[in-house]
């Protein structure tokens, strides 16, 4: 019989940006021991996308060339490998692919059964894409980093969040309100009345001078900062941060991990704290289950088709999407 085929985009060596992308025909691949086979009904892009074709990852990502990317998707069980007793064809799902097997940009793919979790009826194929790394990046961030508990117990925090118009950012706003905190968000004019939307407290329009200093409008001072922008230096979060207040950067880069070795090393009590994510399956179903109650919601910048991967690529690159970006079949 003759081996299926499906539509892919992918990328042969690093660099290229949108020009690098290639439409190809490839086979349909099998499910191994613990995998499950997807038909994609949605995939969302992150900014881990371009800069691991760009070769920012290397050597570690992407595992090899030719490589299709994308990490997180939802679509709908239609083969399963062997040993997996929890999912079956037909069944509904969103999954996180990973960075070293990637796959989203395909008509199929394989995902881990770890990190697939079923996708309710309330929950659209693209709310569910969109999830992946941006909303388990938020909930690490926030629960693990900051010590805000989701369910509103424990002390009030007071909490910065910026970019808080982007696919982290959104996330993190939301998910903050749900615990016992004062949300304080930067985004760019266009968005305050978005950000004000999802829950913030105050917002700020980051290109005024109160939001390029980052000050609380009611002189709130930040017992953690969600860092999802880039370009702000230590010395402007440091006078607006609590005795012990934590910058958390979800894109730490030499010179952030610089600031986090110095802090250490000098025992300051305000920190810098890199966020390296490690996706659990039960955090992705607890988000997901969320949005099934309400309690969260994707923004959805914009929609592409697959045959028109190029368009959300540049997007991506652009770094100026209001929500997610989502590739439908």
């Amino acid at each position: 019989m003759a081996e299926k085929l499906m539509h892919a985009v992918r990328y042969d060596s690093y660099g290229g940006g949108v020009a690098g992308l290639k439409h190809v025909e490839v086979p349909v691949p099998t499910p191994g021991e613990g995998e499950v086979l997807l038909k994609l009904e949605a995939r969302s892009l992150n900014p881990v996308d371009w800069k691991t074709q760009k070769g920012m990852l290397r050597p570690l990502f992407p595992r090899k060339f030719p490589f299709i990317p994308v990490s997180d998707v939802a679509g709908e069980v239609v083969e399963v490998g062997p040993e997996v007793k929890n999912f079956k064809a037909g069944d509904k799902v969103v999954a996180y692919l990973g960075p070293l097997l990637g796959g989203g940009l395909g008509e199929y793919a394989i995902a881990k059964v770890s990190l697939t979790v079923p996708r309710p009826p309330e929950v659209s194929p693209a709310e569910g894409a969109g999830l992946v790394v941006a909303g388990l990046t938020a909930h690490m961030a926030l629960t693990q980093s900051a010590g805000v508990k989701l369910d509103g117990s424990g002390p009030r925090k007071n909490i910065l969040i910026t970019a808080a118009s982007g696919g982290v950012g959104h996330y993190a706003v939301q998910l903050a309100k749900l615990g016992n905190t004062h949300v304080t968000a930067t985004c760019g004019a266009r968005n305050l009345d978005l950000v004000k939307s999802l829950g913030a407290d105050e917002v700020l329009d980051y290109k005024t001078s109160e939001g390029a200093a980052l000050k609380s409008p009611s002189g709130q001072k930040y017992d953690a900062v969600i860092h999802c922008a880039t370009g702000i230096s230590w010395s402007v979060f440091e006078p607006n941060l609590s005795s012990k207040g934590k910058v958390i950067d979800i894109t730490p880069g030499p010179s952030s991990m610089w600031t986090f070795a110095v802090k250490k090393l000098t025992f300051s009590k305000k920190q810098l704290v890199p966020l390296l994510l490690a996706p659990k399956g039960e955090n992705l179903d607890f988000l997901v289950k969320l949005v099934k109650e309400g309690k969260l919601k994707t923004v959805i910048d914009s929609k592409h088709p697959l045959s028109k991967a190029e368009d959300a690529w540049a997007k991506i690159i652009d770094g100026h999407a209001t929500g997610k970006i989502i590739i439908e079949p």
